[in-house]
């Protein structure tokens, strides 16, 4: 993770940073996730995210920046009810470190900014969560939950400003690789295997230092 924070340390000084506008903030917040391929359904698992990052202006009117962040996100898998598509109870948490690298726009004149990028996470801690089943219906491999410590997601996420400093943040990921390889399960007369896949949206809110509560377009010029 030290060698991938360097690179993308290096990435970001290497930009032509407008007069070096680089601007420092904390988050913190709530995040929502699901896992492609567990046969479970919805964005059951809440968990914590928050962090720090850093925006870096690309030109004079401050319409494109960049932000790289270091953040700690809370992920898994949650489910507590039996139906005809949630056969069996679980609960798990994935503890991830998030470094995400997002371009934005910024609207000039209704406020919004809009990014799209990458998100690279590092698995910090393995799950070791509780699973229940039906065994007429459904039988998961609980048996073998290791995951792999890797994961990159495209995101794009949406900002806008609250008062000075303070704006709020939804982001949307989604993992491109398998976070973990050949889950079996035997569902009535069938196995199969599935690879995971990480989904999570997240709520933040964000305080900017240095920010101040002047209108976006008033700052052009």
């Amino acid at each position: 993770m030290n060698r991938t924070l360097t690179i993308l340390l290096l990435f970001l000084a290497a930009i032509p940073i407008q007069a070096q506008r680089i601007h420092a903030y904390t988050h913190a917040g709530a995040i929502t996730s699901q896992i492609e391929g567990d046969e479970l359904k919805g964005f059951s698992h809440w968990g914590f995210t928050g962090g720090v990052g850093a925006t870096a202006s690309l030109d004079d009117h401050d319409i494109w920046s960049l932000i790289v962040e270091t953040d700690y996100s809370c992920r898994g898998i949650y489910n507590r009810k039996f139906n005809n598509e949630n056969l069996y109870n679980i609960s798990l948490d994935l503890h991830y470190i998030d470094i995400p690298v997002i371009l934005f726009f910024h609207d000039p004149y209704g406020g919004l900014r809009i990014g799209a990028g990458l998100v690279y996470s590092r698995l910090v801690s393995q799950p070791h969560g509780k699973a229940s089943y039906n065994p007429l219906y459904f039988i998961p491999d609980t048996t073998d939950m290791t995951f792999l410590k890797n994961d990159f997601a495209p995101a794009v996420e949406f900002r806008f400003n609250i008062w000075r400093g303070l704006q709020f943040s939804a982001r949307y990921q989604y993992s491109i690789i398998p976070i973990k390889r050949d889950w079996q399960y035997h569902f009535a007369n069938k196995t199969g295997t599935n690879n995971f896949y990480g989904s999570s949206i997240a709520f933040r809110l964000l305080w900017q230092f240095g920010d101040d509560d002047r209108p976006y377009k008033k700052r052009r010029r």
